[in-house]
């Protein structure tokens, strides 16, 4: 089975990043199998993320019983990626005849020896038992015994144990390892393999040399993203082979032509779920939720000017699988997000927050969405810390933090850097204290975003 292919949202994950994910994920796994009939799928889509879940997400994917998705720390080729898995193994008080037949049996050129409670102990090597019946004959050329002789030691090395012979100094990697600095290590070692061990010492793979001459891509799908400052680190090593997003086309790279959605829609949910209804897979009430707090929570109910009757729509169409009333249902998923008095600032400030590039400059745009925008502002000398600090960190030449009220339909502006690019796009004076209301302002790529790069 080729190594599962992964379908990852974007750096600082939003509930349109997760849903996304674990929609497509199923809609490509359920593909894969109407496409392989009764054989074994040829290839398997598993859902990441790039960081800690937001609560909604969290609360709606235990809700229906759902996994969350796994953290992927980068998509740079690993150890795990080359490994020979579940390698071929003896124990250490076997003989070196056993471990000959073994490794002609299974065509390999080393065998990891255990212990006699399974956990790894070495590795005994053709090379091994080659270069000691090498050194048997050795004693013929230095005239210290006949051809029987040496012909019996080499008969009698048959039984010899397996421990004899041994080699404990061998290069150990971990499965999650960088690939690029494993080759460094196994290049420099005696030996030409190396073992790789989980947390209880037993051997779960072997690598060698030969193993690490071809390097592999990692294939990844992208949801909710094409940028390559917000993509997954180590993205331009790896094969972009999907992308499905609402957002503006910029960077990422593909080494071929592939499958690349972009619409002018809400939610990347909504593109999803048009997946869905495309190639008339069924889907379950507990995917429909997932997506249906995607383009709730996206879309601000409805509300944001990026919302498209396609939006509302694919809405109804999933509130009706889901068996729920959206407006009710997605007020409920904002809700769940917690309360505002005590959440952690760089939860607050950080949780939604995108870099973008203006020229020569990095500048960070984070979106707080709440029901409760008195008790946000509450904390203001709080969060104006934490972005002076956040600006003084990354060299931001400012971080804008829109706190989205979305009962009273609008956004409060608070910056700290340079206010002036700020103030001349918009046309306000945001100071250092209270912000700045914007009524109507909902959408962070639509209406504050794009009015920014497009100065």
């Amino acid at each position: 089975m080729p190594a599962p292919i992964i379908v990852v949202g974007h750096k600082n994950p939003d509930n349109d990043s997760i849903s996304a994910a674990v929609g497509y994920a199923y809609l490509k796994n359920e593909l894969e199998k109407r496409a392989s009939g009764d054989a074994d799928p040829k290839r398997v889509y598993v859902p990441a993320r790039l960081g800690p879940m937001p609560p909604e997400s969290a609360w709606i994917l235990e809700r229906n019983g759902l996994q969350a998705p796994e953290v992927v720390a980068h998509v740079h080729a690993r150890v795990a990626d080359v490994m020979t898995p579940n390698p071929i193994s003896i124990g250490h008080d076997a003989t070196l005849l056993e471990a000959g037949r073994l490794l002609r049996q299974h065509n390999v050129r080393a065998l990891v020896v255990t212990n006699d409670d399974g956990t790894y102990r070495g590795l005994i090597t053709t090379r091994m038992i080659a270069e000691r019946y090498i050194a048997a004959t050795d004693a013929l050329e230095e005239g210290g015994a006949n051809e029987m002789a040496v012909a019996g030691d080499l008969i009698a090395s048959l039984g010899q144990k397996v421990a004899d012979m041994t080699e404990t100094d061998v290069l150990v990697l971990d499965k999650e390892g960088l690939l690029k600095e494993a080759i460094e290590d196994l290049m420099s070692s005696a030996l030409r393999e190396a073992v790789v061990l989980d947390d209880n010492d037993v051997a779960i793979g072997i690598v060698t040399r030969s193993d690490v001459a071809v390097r592999p891509r990692r294939k990844v799908v992208l949801v909710d993203h094409n940028e390559t400052r917000q993509a997954a680190n180590g993205i331009e090593e790896a094969d972009v082979v999907e992308i499905i997003d609402h957002h503006r086309i910029a960077d990422v790279m593909t080494v071929n032509p592939i499958q690349f959605l972009n619409l002018p829609v809400g939610s990347t949910a909504t593109i999803v779920t048009l997946e869905f209804r495309r190639y008339g897979v069924e889907i379950p009430a507990s995917i429909a939720s997932v997506l249906l707090s995607a383009v709730m929570t996206d879309t601000v109910i409805l509300k944001s000017p990026t919302t498209t009757d396609v939006d509302r729509e694919q809405v109804k169409y999933l509130a009706d699988i889901a068996g729920v009333d959206p407006t009710e249902f997605g007020l409920a998923v904002f809700k769940c997000r917690g309360g505002e008095d005590d959440m952690p600032v760089d939860k607050l400030v950080g949780a939604d927050a995108k870099e973008f590039q203006i020229g020569d400059a990095t500048v960070l745009i984070a979106q707080h969405e709440t029901v409760d925008l008195p008790a946000v502002m509450k904390r203001e000398q709080e969060i104006r810390d934490h972005m002076r600090q956040l600006r003084d960190d990354h060299g931001y030449e400012f971080v804008l933090l829109l706190v989205t009220d979305i009962v009273a339909e609008g956004s409060q502006f608070m910056c700290e850097g340079n206010r002036r690019i700020v103030n001349r796009v918009f046309g306000i004076n945001c100071t250092g204290e209270g912000g700045t209301w914007m009524p109507g302002v909902l959408s962070r790529k639509k209406q504050v975003a794009a009015k920014i790069l497009g100065a």
